[in-house]
Protein backbone atom coordinates (compact mmCIF):
# COMPACT_ATOMS: atom_id res chain seq x y z
CA UNK A 1 0.00 0.00 0.00
CA UNK A 2 1.51 3.30 -0.84
CA UNK A 3 1.64 6.29 1.41
CA UNK A 4 2.18 9.72 1.57
CA UNK A 5 5.60 11.26 2.88
CA UNK A 6 4.64 14.93 4.79
CA UNK A 7 7.48 17.11 5.91
CA UNK A 8 6.45 19.79 7.67
CA UNK A 9 9.43 22.90 7.81
CA UNK A 10 8.00 24.83 9.91
CA UNK A 11 8.39 22.37 13.30
CA UNK A 12 9.69 23.55 15.81
CA UNK A 13 13.16 22.51 15.77
CA UNK A 14 13.58 21.95 12.15
CA UNK A 15 11.67 19.90 9.49
CA UNK A 16 9.96 16.93 10.55
CA UNK A 17 8.59 13.60 8.48
CA UNK A 18 5.58 11.99 9.15
CA UNK A 19 4.24 9.11 7.24
CA UNK A 20 -0.10 8.93 6.24
CA UNK A 21 -2.25 6.89 4.17
CA UNK A 22 -3.17 8.29 0.99
CA UNK A 23 -6.62 8.31 2.33
CA UNK A 24 -8.90 10.69 -0.19
CA UNK A 25 -6.22 9.99 -2.22
CA UNK A 26 -6.15 6.97 -2.82
CA UNK A 27 -5.98 5.79 -6.64
CA UNK A 28 -4.94 8.87 -8.15
CA UNK A 29 -0.74 9.31 -9.41
CA UNK A 30 1.31 12.16 -10.99
CA UNK A 31 -1.08 14.91 -12.12
CA UNK A 32 -4.13 13.79 -10.80
CA UNK A 33 -2.70 13.93 -7.18
CA UNK A 34 -0.77 17.10 -7.37
CA UNK A 35 -3.49 18.94 -8.19
CA UNK A 36 -6.42 17.38 -6.31
CA UNK A 37 -4.27 17.94 -2.81
CA UNK A 38 -3.23 21.60 -3.95
CA UNK A 39 -6.90 22.37 -4.52
CA UNK A 40 -7.72 20.84 -1.23
CA UNK A 41 -5.27 21.91 1.27
CA UNK A 42 -4.24 24.87 -0.04
CA UNK A 43 -5.83 27.71 0.67
CA UNK A 44 -6.07 29.87 -3.02
CA UNK A 45 -5.32 33.50 -1.63
CA UNK A 46 -2.07 32.78 -0.14
CA UNK A 47 1.19 33.48 -1.14
CA UNK A 48 2.96 31.16 -3.05
CA UNK A 49 6.36 31.02 -1.22
CA UNK A 50 4.64 31.01 2.48
CA UNK A 51 3.58 28.44 5.17
CA UNK A 52 0.21 27.92 3.50
CA UNK A 53 1.43 26.68 0.05
CA UNK A 54 2.12 23.10 -0.53
CA UNK A 55 4.98 21.27 -3.05
CA UNK A 56 3.19 17.92 -4.04
CA UNK A 57 6.18 15.75 -5.66
CA UNK A 58 4.24 12.67 -7.34
CA UNK A 59 4.96 10.02 -9.48
CA UNK A 60 2.72 8.22 -11.71
CA UNK A 61 0.45 5.12 -10.91
CA UNK A 62 2.82 2.69 -12.74
CA UNK A 63 5.92 4.17 -11.62
CA UNK A 64 7.91 2.06 -10.24
CA UNK A 65 6.77 -1.18 -12.52
CA UNK A 66 8.21 -2.50 -15.26
CA UNK A 67 5.83 -0.25 -17.19
CA UNK A 68 7.15 1.09 -20.05
CA UNK A 69 7.30 5.16 -20.04
CA UNK A 70 6.07 5.09 -16.46
CA UNK A 71 9.05 7.49 -14.90
CA UNK A 72 7.32 10.64 -15.34
CA UNK A 73 7.27 12.82 -12.39
CA UNK A 74 4.34 15.58 -11.30
CA UNK A 75 5.31 18.53 -9.08
CA UNK A 76 2.53 20.55 -8.24
CA UNK A 77 1.50 23.84 -5.52
CA UNK A 78 0.09 27.40 -6.02
CA UNK A 79 2.69 28.75 -8.60
CA UNK A 80 4.69 32.00 -7.64
CA UNK A 81 4.96 33.05 -11.86
CA UNK A 82 0.66 32.71 -12.39
CA UNK A 83 -0.78 32.73 -9.06
CA UNK A 84 -2.97 29.67 -9.60
CA UNK A 85 -2.43 25.76 -9.44
CA UNK A 86 0.33 24.39 -11.46
CA UNK A 87 1.95 21.19 -12.02
CA UNK A 88 5.08 20.83 -13.91
CA UNK A 89 6.41 17.53 -15.54
CA UNK A 90 9.74 15.80 -15.35
CA UNK A 91 11.68 12.75 -16.25
CA UNK A 92 14.46 11.54 -14.34
CA UNK A 93 14.86 8.55 -12.39
CA UNK A 94 12.88 10.09 -9.08
CA UNK A 95 9.63 8.79 -10.42
CA UNK A 96 10.74 4.98 -10.24
CA UNK A 97 12.73 5.07 -7.15
CA UNK A 98 10.19 7.36 -5.22
CA UNK A 99 7.29 4.59 -5.88
CA UNK A 100 9.53 1.70 -5.21
CA UNK A 101 10.09 3.06 -1.84
CA UNK A 102 6.22 3.10 -0.98
CA UNK A 103 5.51 6.61 -1.27
CA UNK A 104 2.70 7.85 -3.35
CA UNK A 105 3.93 11.48 -2.82
CA UNK A 106 5.79 13.38 -0.74
CA UNK A 107 4.39 16.86 0.26
CA UNK A 108 6.79 19.78 1.54
CA UNK A 109 4.63 22.24 3.83
CA UNK A 110 4.87 25.08 6.32
CA UNK A 111 7.27 27.76 6.27
CA UNK A 112 11.04 27.63 8.40
CA UNK A 113 11.25 29.68 11.36
CA UNK A 114 14.90 30.78 9.87
CA UNK A 115 16.82 30.14 6.89
CA UNK A 116 18.85 26.88 7.60
CA UNK A 117 18.90 24.43 4.55
CA UNK A 118 18.15 20.79 4.81
CA UNK A 119 18.77 17.68 2.89
CA UNK A 120 16.51 14.79 2.88
CA UNK A 121 17.25 11.48 2.54
CA UNK A 122 14.86 8.61 2.05
CA UNK A 123 15.83 4.67 1.73
CA UNK A 124 13.84 1.47 2.93
CA UNK A 125 14.91 2.44 6.83
CA UNK A 126 12.81 5.33 6.44
CA UNK A 127 13.35 9.19 6.18
CA UNK A 128 16.34 11.63 7.39
CA UNK A 129 16.34 15.34 7.38
CA UNK A 130 19.80 16.90 7.97
CA UNK A 131 20.87 20.03 7.96
CA UNK A 132 23.33 21.17 5.72
CA UNK A 133 24.32 24.95 5.34
CA UNK A 134 27.25 23.64 3.20
CA UNK A 135 24.93 23.46 0.28
CA UNK A 136 24.27 27.12 -0.17
CA UNK A 137 23.88 28.32 -3.44
CA UNK A 138 25.33 25.17 -5.14
CA UNK A 139 24.41 24.91 -9.04
CA UNK A 140 22.38 21.08 -9.24
CA UNK A 141 25.30 20.10 -11.27
CA UNK A 142 27.74 21.03 -8.31
CA UNK A 143 24.96 19.41 -5.78
CA UNK A 144 24.92 16.30 -7.76
CA UNK A 145 28.67 15.86 -7.31
CA UNK A 146 28.43 16.82 -3.70
CA UNK A 147 25.48 14.09 -3.32
CA UNK A 148 27.35 11.30 -5.43
CA UNK A 149 30.42 11.80 -3.55
CA UNK A 150 27.98 11.19 -0.15
CA UNK A 151 25.39 8.83 -1.07
CA UNK A 152 26.96 6.85 -4.49
CA UNK A 153 25.26 7.51 -7.88
CA UNK A 154 22.62 4.22 -7.66
CA UNK A 155 20.16 6.93 -5.60
CA UNK A 156 18.09 9.02 -7.48
CA UNK A 157 18.31 13.55 -6.82
CA UNK A 158 15.43 15.83 -6.40
CA UNK A 159 17.19 19.74 -5.98
CA UNK A 160 17.13 23.16 -6.94
CA UNK A 161 19.73 25.83 -7.50
CA UNK A 162 20.19 29.15 -6.53
CA UNK A 163 17.43 30.53 -8.35
CA UNK A 164 15.25 28.11 -6.33
CA UNK A 165 16.78 29.46 -2.80
CA UNK A 166 16.68 32.45 -4.05
CA UNK A 167 13.16 32.39 -4.67
CA UNK A 168 13.03 33.66 -8.66
CA UNK A 169 9.09 33.28 -9.78
CA UNK A 170 11.08 30.83 -12.55
CA UNK A 171 13.16 28.49 -10.98
CA UNK A 172 12.39 24.99 -11.66
CA UNK A 173 12.98 21.92 -9.73
CA UNK A 174 15.99 19.41 -11.27
CA UNK A 175 15.88 15.61 -11.40
CA UNK A 176 18.97 13.77 -12.05
CA UNK A 177 18.94 11.14 -15.18
CA UNK A 178 20.38 7.42 -15.58
CA UNK A 179 23.74 9.06 -15.44
CA UNK A 180 23.32 11.26 -12.32
CA UNK A 181 23.25 14.49 -14.33
CA UNK A 182 20.44 16.87 -13.33
CA UNK A 183 19.00 17.39 -16.61
CA UNK A 184 15.22 16.78 -15.99
CA UNK A 185 13.53 19.86 -15.08
CA UNK A 186 9.97 20.75 -13.81
CA UNK A 187 10.36 23.90 -15.32
CA UNK A 188 6.81 25.65 -15.43
CA UNK A 189 4.87 27.81 -13.06
CA UNK A 190 8.64 29.22 -10.84
CA UNK A 191 7.47 25.33 -8.49
CA UNK A 192 11.61 25.80 -7.56
CA UNK A 193 10.96 28.94 -5.40
CA UNK A 194 8.46 26.67 -3.39
CA UNK A 195 10.93 23.96 -2.57
CA UNK A 196 13.09 27.15 -1.76
CA UNK A 197 10.56 28.31 0.30
CA UNK A 198 10.32 25.38 2.50
CA UNK A 199 14.32 25.45 2.81
CA UNK A 200 14.73 21.97 1.43
CA UNK A 201 17.94 22.14 -1.42
CA UNK A 202 17.90 18.30 -1.68
CA UNK A 203 15.72 14.93 -1.69
CA UNK A 204 17.93 11.97 -1.58
CA UNK A 205 15.64 8.89 -2.59
CA UNK A 206 17.24 5.41 -2.45
CA UNK A 207 15.58 2.05 -3.40
CA UNK A 208 18.78 -0.25 -2.60
CA UNK A 209 17.02 -3.39 -0.77
CA UNK A 210 13.67 -2.74 -2.75
CA UNK A 211 11.63 -5.06 -6.19
CA UNK A 212 10.07 -3.89 -8.47
CA UNK A 213 5.88 -3.22 -7.90
CA UNK A 214 4.19 -6.15 -8.86
CA UNK A 215 0.83 -6.78 -10.85
CA UNK A 216 -2.42 -8.78 -9.45
CA UNK A 217 -2.56 -10.25 -13.20
CA UNK A 218 1.32 -10.41 -13.80
CA UNK A 219 0.31 -12.38 -17.29
CA UNK A 220 -2.41 -9.83 -18.40
CA UNK A 221 0.23 -7.02 -17.48
CA UNK A 222 2.83 -8.43 -19.79
CA UNK A 223 0.58 -8.41 -22.61
CA UNK A 224 -0.59 -5.28 -22.12
CA UNK A 225 3.08 -3.86 -21.99
CA UNK A 226 4.05 -5.59 -24.89
CA UNK A 227 0.88 -3.96 -26.70
CA UNK A 228 2.07 -0.90 -25.77
CA UNK A 229 5.38 -0.51 -26.83
CA UNK A 230 5.21 -2.50 -30.15
CA UNK A 231 2.29 0.75 -30.71
CA UNK A 232 4.82 3.10 -29.36
CA UNK A 233 7.98 1.93 -31.38
CA UNK A 234 5.94 1.42 -34.60
CA UNK A 235 4.10 4.13 -34.42
CA UNK A 236 6.00 7.51 -37.34
CA UNK A 237 6.28 9.89 -34.23
CA UNK A 238 6.57 7.81 -31.12
CA UNK A 239 8.93 4.93 -32.80
CA UNK A 240 11.07 7.84 -35.83
CA UNK A 241 10.49 11.11 -35.07
CA UNK A 242 10.96 11.61 -31.87
CA UNK A 243 14.02 8.96 -31.33
CA UNK A 244 15.72 10.41 -34.01
CA UNK A 245 15.40 13.88 -33.52
CA UNK A 246 13.84 15.15 -30.09
CA UNK A 247 10.76 16.86 -29.65
CA UNK A 248 12.50 19.71 -31.60
CA UNK A 249 11.54 17.57 -34.45
CA UNK A 250 8.35 20.06 -34.79
CA UNK A 251 10.81 23.00 -35.34
CA UNK A 252 10.83 22.72 -39.02
CA UNK A 253 6.88 20.92 -39.52
CA UNK A 254 5.53 23.92 -36.99
CA UNK A 255 7.54 26.49 -38.96
CA UNK A 256 6.57 24.88 -42.78
CA UNK A 257 3.59 25.25 -41.40
CA UNK A 258 3.24 28.82 -40.63
CA UNK A 259 3.02 28.30 -36.38
CA UNK A 260 6.05 28.76 -34.99
CA UNK A 261 6.15 30.96 -32.68
CA UNK A 262 8.08 34.25 -33.81
CA UNK A 263 9.09 37.67 -32.33
CA UNK A 264 6.85 36.89 -29.63
CA UNK A 265 4.39 35.41 -31.46
CA UNK A 266 3.71 38.26 -33.89
CA UNK A 267 5.18 35.92 -36.44
CA UNK A 268 4.46 32.45 -37.66
CA UNK A 269 7.79 31.67 -39.71
CA UNK A 270 11.28 31.84 -38.53
CA UNK A 271 13.81 32.14 -41.52
CA UNK A 272 16.88 30.53 -39.42
CA UNK A 273 14.31 27.69 -38.21
CA UNK A 274 16.51 24.92 -40.31
CA UNK A 275 19.50 25.76 -38.42
CA UNK A 276 17.98 25.25 -35.02
CA UNK A 277 15.62 22.34 -36.07
CA UNK A 278 15.74 18.67 -34.47
CA UNK A 279 17.39 17.59 -37.84
CA UNK A 280 20.23 20.04 -37.22
CA UNK A 281 20.81 19.37 -33.61
CA UNK A 282 20.84 15.62 -34.20
CA UNK A 283 23.63 16.41 -36.52
CA UNK A 284 25.75 18.66 -34.18
CA UNK A 285 25.34 15.86 -30.84
CA UNK A 286 26.55 13.00 -33.58
CA UNK A 287 29.54 15.23 -34.78
CA UNK A 288 30.35 16.16 -31.54
CA UNK A 289 30.32 12.92 -30.08
CA UNK A 290 27.72 12.95 -27.81
CA UNK A 291 24.04 11.19 -28.52
CA UNK A 292 21.23 12.39 -30.69
CA UNK A 293 18.92 9.43 -29.17
CA UNK A 294 18.96 8.70 -25.07
CA UNK A 295 16.18 7.75 -22.61
CA UNK A 296 16.35 10.38 -19.56
CA UNK A 297 14.93 7.20 -17.27
CA UNK A 298 14.96 3.77 -17.52
CA UNK A 299 12.04 1.85 -19.53
CA UNK A 300 11.84 5.03 -21.62
CA UNK A 301 11.12 3.49 -25.24
CA UNK A 302 10.88 6.40 -26.75
CA UNK A 303 14.38 7.88 -26.41
CA UNK A 304 13.40 11.47 -27.36
CA UNK A 305 16.64 13.49 -25.29
CA UNK A 306 20.02 13.61 -26.55
CA UNK A 307 23.42 14.64 -24.96
CA UNK A 308 24.94 17.60 -26.05
CA UNK A 309 28.19 18.14 -26.20
CA UNK A 310 31.07 21.52 -26.75
CA UNK A 311 32.94 21.70 -29.49
CA UNK A 312 35.71 19.55 -27.86
CA UNK A 313 33.35 17.13 -27.11
CA UNK A 314 32.53 17.83 -23.01
CA UNK A 315 29.32 17.37 -21.72
CA UNK A 316 27.25 20.88 -21.89
CA UNK A 317 24.03 19.53 -21.94
CA UNK A 318 21.10 17.40 -22.71
CA UNK A 319 19.47 18.03 -25.68
CA UNK A 320 17.10 21.22 -25.84
CA UNK A 321 13.41 20.57 -26.02
CA UNK A 322 11.63 22.41 -28.86
CA UNK A 323 9.79 24.86 -26.21
CA UNK A 324 13.31 25.96 -25.25
CA UNK A 325 14.38 26.15 -28.76
CA UNK A 326 11.66 28.60 -29.70
CA UNK A 327 12.32 30.59 -26.78
CA UNK A 328 15.13 31.42 -27.42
Amino acid sequence: MLKILRIDSGAAGGPKATEVPTGEYTGLGGRALTSSLVAKEVPPLCSPIGAENKLVIAPGLLSGTTAAMSGRLSIGAKSPLTGGIKEANAGGQAAQVMARLGYAAIVLEGKPENDDLYKVYVNKDGVKIIKDNSLKMLPNYDLAEKMKAEYGEGVAMISIGPAGEMKLSAATVACTDMEFRPTRHAGRGGLGAVMGSKGIKVIILDDSGMKMRTPKDPEKYKEANKKFVEGLTKHPVTGQGLPAYGTNVLTNIINEAGGYPTYNFKQGRFDGANKISGETEAETETARGGLATHGCHRGCVIRCSGTYNDKDGHFLTKQPEYETVWAH
